[in-house]
């Protein structure tokens, strides 16, 4: 008899960057939920952040949180640190999305984190209803990624959700193939990549990845006529504009460059290597 394969450890981890705007007091309120769901959270967090709340988020999630020397490295950070972690899935989120998802559709989300568990890479995207509550500027500038990487990736995604699932292979095959630098980048080259190292690549739409307004990220009441203000004074901001163009631009140039990658360890691989 050849000799027993070891099995994945069971469980998601969840990997997340956050600069935080004021919303310790709903990470405390959804704190509960993230406990039960998670077995581990990596968090990495920017160079500027104020140490004595490093400290408390480390208290609050049982883990040393990274504090990025350059917060272009802050999603590889927070994979890396969660393949330390048990855990056969991953879940990487903005924080900051993560948070208001928690709030507004938590049934959405278990049913999204059940999903994560029975793929190699889930791009978490936005329905319809979730993508119109985002200013013109971000869905102007987005709707090209979308279109380009639909088309390359055979199928129609939205890349622009802050939202990813991965197998702890797929996790592995990014650290060794996906330099560290451009976390933006990542939105496109990560799928890219994995597609390109065999593995599949599913999509799901949720409504929970909604805009958010800066009354929001502080945790106060704000309706949806209060959003729709907040949108329509980030549009008359030209600043934004160029912005969302720029970051655009960087999100394809990663994605174009993925494309044309040399992959020479394949999925079959990192499958391997991840049972030890």
């Amino acid at each position: 008899m050849g000799e027993e394969r070891k099995t994945l450890p069971a469980g998601i981890i969840l990997a997340c960057t956050w600069r935080p705007r004021g919303e310790l007091s709903r990470l405390l309120r959804s704190l509960l939920l993230l406990r039960q769901a998670y077995s581990g959270i990596a968090l990495a967090l920017p160079p500027d952040v104020d140490t004595a709340q490093a400290l408390l988020l480390q208290d609050l999630i049982g883990s040393t949180p990274i504090i990025t020397g350059d917060w272009a490295h802050g999603r590889h950070a927070a994979l890396q640190k969660a393949l330390e972690l048990p855990g056969g899935h991953i879940h990487y989120a903005d924080m900051d999305r993560l948070l208001h998802w928690l709030e507004v559709n938590p049934e959405e989300w278990r049913q999204t984190l059940a999903a994560i568990q029975r793929a190699d890479c889930l791009i978490i995207g936005r329905t319809e209803r979730a993508w119109a509550t985002h200013p013109l500027a971000i869905q102007e500038t987005e709707r090209s990624i979308n279109n380009i990487f639909s088309s390359l990736l055979g199928r129609p995604v939205d890349l622009g959700g802050g939202s990813r699932g991965f197998s702890r292979p797929a996790a592995m095959c990014l650290l060794a193939y996906s330099p560290p630098g451009n976390a933006p980048g990542t939105d496109a080259a990560w799928p890219v990549l994995l597609q390109r190292a065999g593995f599949i690549v599913d999509y799901l739409a949720v409504d929970g990845l909604e805009w958010e307004s800066q009354e929001h990220y502080a945790g106060q009441s704000a309706d949806e006529e209060a959003r729709q203000r907040a949108a329509a004074a980030y549009d008359q901001d030209l600043a934004h504009w160029l912005l969302r163009a720029r970051l655009a631009l960087q999100i394809i140039q990663a994605g174009v460059e993925a494309s044309r990658q040399e992959i020479s360890q394949k999925a079959a691989y990192w499958q391997e290597r991840a049972q030890g």
